[in-house]
């Protein structure tokens, strides 16, 4: 059975930082391209960033560029996020997303064909 389960969320204030893991199991992690997302409420769900099978391509939204960073530990099948200076619009439920390697790395969530069942990301004072 796939599973990937996310960590890490909270309430965090305005220009802190926060790290998100996401616990892979069921399917071979190493060979597949790994990607965040995130949703609020009344809005499609949104590329944050991914990375390739073997970590070497990333690829960020403008809006996270500069700020977030995501990495991968292939043999403990994790994926991670670190976001620092988090504003108040980084307020969301973020997923982690996963699917076979691609030649370009997919910014579109249909792409992905597993998800995790999310983690509660606030940024407020």
């Amino acid at each position: 059975e796939v599973q990937l389960v996310e960590s890490g969320g909270g309430l965090v204030q305005p220009g802190g930082s926060l790290r998100l893991s996401c616990a892979a199991s069921g399917f071979a992690f190493s060979w597949y391209t790994m990607g965040w997302f995130r949703q609020t409420p009344g809005k499609e769900r949104e590329f944050v960033a991914a990375i390739s099978w073997s970590g070497g391509d990333t690829a960020y939204a403008d809006s996270v560029k500069g700020r977030f960073t995501v990495s991968r530990d292939n043999p403990k099948s994790t994926l991670h996020l670190q976001m620092n200076n988090l504003k108040p619009e980084d307020t969301a439920v973020y997923y982690c997303a996963s699917r076979t390697a691609a030649v370009a790395i997919p910014r579109r969530d249909s792409e992905y064909t597993y998800w995790g069942q999310g983690t509660q990301v606030t940024v407020s004072s």
